[in-house]
């Protein structure tokens, strides 16, 4: 089984006696509320998802990550992993103390073991992270839009937020036992914000030639208007390998987390937790993690040379299409017909279909798939 990022799967769920002396003085600790996205990486970061992290960055690996895309050790890491607070707030915490953290209604999360507070410029980081700082971009309003104190140290998680789709959330721990299970020693992640079409279908099929496994792991959490509801997606991929995956060469579990669509760096972050959750390879296609024309179309598969220790092999499929002349999807090094002959996977014609209540042709979407998604009355974000 590939080594997690690091060399340490990292493990911050108390439990216990630790968990009942933790919930017994939570009451007496400074509280600071947070959101479901930090609540998401607060889990990320106990149950090992975000492995080597144990909390939240300090001022040094901060800087490290956004000017060299890596942690003081020399360990990639190119997304800063962050908790933001107000001025106000922050100065009513002392560093060295414990602080709660709980969610929006009230409940205990975890503890924070607050050992910094520092300042950080907002458009620099933006600058660092997405390579803009236009606010157009919805990375960049993210950080626009944070506090102006950071807080860092290690969390200890308290309890693990139950969601509707639990079945489906499994920590890196449990996908190793899975993997082993199954007898998997190649297994080939699919990072996916979307409902499966035809082309996501070759691209997985493709790469699970070369490998044991096919681990599809959508991405559950905060996305920008138009994206495809959580459930949609899920009740999508559920219909998809129903009919046309091999159960035994294929699993799917949930990663609680928001898009960031950082581009590159982003591409490099899902590799890195990909690996974690004990896949040896990831796909890695056009535009992965981009949003409009921000990022040129292969640059996140570019990035991959500036990490040759990342540890997880990628697996690069650049432009492919439904050739109605071969009648099947295909791509430029396989294919003789010209462009005319082609039709082109796009995620706007689809969704424009789908918005206009028409059905997308077999050649781009399985028809099983296309008639969950217009079971549901508004699959898309708003």
């Amino acid at each position: 089984m590939i080594q997690p990022h690091g060399g340490k799967l990292v493990d911050r769920i108390l439990a216990g006696k630790k968990k009942e002396d933790a919930l017994a003085r939570a009451g007496r600790l400074p509280r600071l509320v947070i959101d479901s996205e930090i609540v998401s990486d607060v889990e990320n970061i106990a149950t090992g998802v975000y492995s080597p992290l144990e909390g939240f960055l300090g001022e040094a690996d901060f800087r490290s990550v956004l000017t060299g895309s890596r942690l003081r050790t020399d360990v990639a890491w190119t997304i800063p992993i962050v908790l933001d607070a107000g001025r106000e707030t922050a100065g009513g915490l002392r560093t060295g103390e414990d602080v709660l953290l709980a969610a929006e209604d009230g409940r205990p999360v975890a503890i924070l073991h607050l050992e910094e507070k520092y300042g950080y410029d907002k458009g620099e980081t933006a600058e660092k992270v997405f390579g803009t700082r236009d606010p157009a971009h919805p990375g960049v309003a993210q950080v626009l839009a944070m506090k102006d104190v950071l807080l860092a140290g290690p969390v200890d998680l308290l309890e693990v937020t139950p969601t509707p789709f639990d079945r489906y959330k499994l920590s890196p721990k449990e996908t190793r036992v899975l993997f082993e299970a199954k007898g998997w020693r190649t297994v080939v992640g699919f990072q996916t914000r979307n409902t499966p079409h035809l082309g996501h279908e070759y691209v997985q099929k493709a790469a699970l030639t070369f490998t044991d496994g096919l681990f599809i792991n959508p991405v559950i959490g905060r996305k920008k208007k138009g994206d495809f509801k959580d459930e949609v997606i899920l009740a999508s991929y559920e219909e998809a390998i129903r009919h046309y995956y091999l159960k035994e060469r294929t699993a799917m579990a949930i990663l609680q987390m928001e898009m960031r669509y950082a581009g590159p760096r982003e591409a490099i972050h899902h590799a890195i937790l990909r690996k974690n959750f004990g896949c040896t390879h990831i796909i890695i296609g056009r535009d992965h993690a981009g949003v409009g024309s921000y990022y040129p179309p292969f640059a996140a598969q570019d990035v991959f040379e500036a990490f040759p220790d990342l540890g997880i092999a990628p697996m690069f499929f650049r432009s492919f299409s439904y050739c109605k002349k071969c009648g099947s999807v295909v791509n430029e090094k396989i294919c003789p017909h010209p462009p005319a002959d082609h039709i082109q996977f796009s995620g706007t014609k689809i969704r424009d279909l789908l918005v206009r209540g028409e059905c997308p042709p077999p050649e781009l979407m399985r028809p099983e798939v296309a008639d969950v998604i217009m079971g549901f009355k508004d699959p898309f974000n708003e």
